[in-house]
């Protein structure tokens, strides 16, 4: 199959597009700013689920199901969330088609409008916690650590494929607790748990902080983010974990009584991580060949391709391939034999170099002879001819191998682009060259922030939770400033 991939210099924009299309991952549908995921692409969001849900039972979450419409008036008790929101809404208001009289169609009963209207999940946290007043009356009932997998709808008008599309799969973690101390720790902890996620799965390097007042999310005291950069020296957001205080339990009534018998509000988190994901994976490891995918998040970590020509030749290649695919499996290893025979090798060697396989073994009479077979990395292209009874070994050391190669691959690029500045003809220049990430002083008034971004269109990523801290003077205004924070053009 031929690829005709435009490649990442002529347009980055353009060769994501066609690479998400091309390696069958998703595609557009009938329906204005939502898509269609393919088997292909599901079966790697799969994988991000396993690993994620595991994480989450881990440490001490359950999943449970919310209703897919919420009540309109429930977002009119948390106004700052409702601020945040409103404009993305999708809403319902009937509840019954009907055959239009002169035979022109069908039309909307005009006589089945709902008495209260309904608003499609842009998020869950108002119908979770009016639930949560009937699941919290006291301190042996906290903490409640509920994830939800489900879809949302934000309604979109310029979408592109897994980074902005109308409706989208996630999941969102609400978690209430009894003190203020606990919901920290446990926001903080969600967010570690995807920083371990990206790095150790993804093999996406990723900075860890919290967002600006004016970034957080609507009716959030604190925002904790991962912050990962892209090829294109473009930020891309892969996680966020929420400190929502007491708003919530306030806004629907959520008590609890205490160990010493006084009434008192819950503290409350939310957190979540989304299909997005996919085109951070995508962005971060491909190349102009296809995609790269790292082995831990591979549907196939390995394809085995038989070469033969005559039926006696696949009998030879078919018994070794058949051994070394047992072989494999029984360590653990995803293993694919793809022995149609309505495709040719090439045919089959270009398809998984675009899907991004790590490792492909091919087996020809030739190799049968010999006793050995070809084996191809996908991350660097290289090819060695290796004794078959040394394959299954070479294959397990070359899974971690491709994936420790894939994030510090990763991380030096996001070394090599990430700028510290002093002054603001800098920072422009910086953003307008090279890109990435700029660590710069600032004032921390959200003025300041909001002038940065209509003049450069760079926003500030997250406030670092670790490195250089020092104070100095704010690079726009010339106002002291607390300590450098993470500027960058954005997805």
């Amino acid at each position: 199959m031929a690829k005709n991939l435009t490649t990442r210099a002529e347009d980055y924009s353009k060769w994501y597009n066609e690479l998400v299309i091309k390696a069958d991952l998703a595609e557009n549908s009938g329906v204005r700013g939502c898509m269609v995921i393919k088997p292909y692409g599901y079966a790697i969001w799969e994988r991000m689920q396993a690993e994620l849900d595991r994480m989450f039972k881990e440490t001490g979450h359950q999943n449970a199901y919310f209703p897919l419409f919420i009540p309109k008036s429930y977002f009119s008790k948390e106004a700052s969330h409702v601020d945040g929101f409103a404009k993305e809404c999708a809403v319902v208001t009937h509840y019954r088609l009907k055959n239009a009289e002169d035979g022109s169609g069908i039309i909307v009963d005009p006589d089945a409008k709902l008495e209260e209207e309904l608003i499609v999940r842009p998020t869950s946290e108002t119908i979770i916690w009016d639930t949560y007043r009937k699941w919290i009356q006291s301190y042996r009932d906290l903490p409640l650590l509920i994830n939800q997998w489900a879809n949302v709808v934000r309604w979109e008008m310029r979408t592109r494929l897994f980074l902005r599309t109308a409706e989208f799969l996630w999941q969102e973690g609400h978690t209430a607790h009894a003190t203020k101390e606990e919901a920290i720790a446990e926001a903080e902890q969600m967010m570690n748990v995807y920083a371990e996620f990206a790095e150790n799965y993804m093999a996406i390097p990723v900075i860890k902080g919290t967002k600006t007042e004016s970034e957080r999310f609507a009716g959030a005291l604190e925002t904790y983010c991962i912050e990962a950069l892209m090829q294109d020296g473009k930020a891309l957001q892969a996680g966020t974990s929420h400190f929502l205080g007491q708003n919530f339990a306030k806004a629907f009534d959520v008590k609890f009584a205490a160990k010493d018998g006084s009434l008192d509000y819950v503290w409350a988190t939310s957190w979540g991580v989304s299909t997005r994901l996919m085109g951070a994976l995508v962005m971060t490891h491909s190349d102009d060949n296809g995609l790269v995918l790292p082995p831990n998040l591979a549907p196939d970590q390995v394809v085995i391709v038989p070469i033969y020509r005559k039926d006696e030749e696949f009998e030879a290649v078919n018994e070794v391939a058949l051994d070394l695919m047992k072989k494999m499996r029984a360590k653990g290893i995803r293993v694919k034999y793809d022995n149609r025979d309505t495709h040719k090798p090439g045919w089959k060697f270009n398809e998984y170099e675009l899907k991004g396989v790590p490792v492909r073994i091919a087996i020809g009479p030739k190799d049968v002879e010999k006793g050995t077979v070809e084996l191809a990395r996908r991350d660097t292209l290289q090819k060695e001819f290796i004794d078959k009874e040394k394959v299954v070994g070479r294959v397990i050391s070359l899974m971690n191998e491709i994936q420790e190669t894939l994030f510090q691959k990763a991380v030096s690029y996001r070394s090599e682009h990430t700028t510290e500045v002093a002054s603001y003809e800098e920072f422009k220049s910086v953003l307008n060259g090279k890109g990435g990430f700029v660590l710069a002083h600032w004032d921390g008034t959200s003025e300041t922030e909001e002038r940065i971004k209509n003049e450069t269109k760079a926003t500030i990523r997250c406030i670092p939770l670790e490195g250089d801290n020092a104070s100095g003077i704010c690079i726009f205004t010339g106002k002291p400033s607390e300590r450098k924070v993470l500027f960058a053009k954005a997805y």
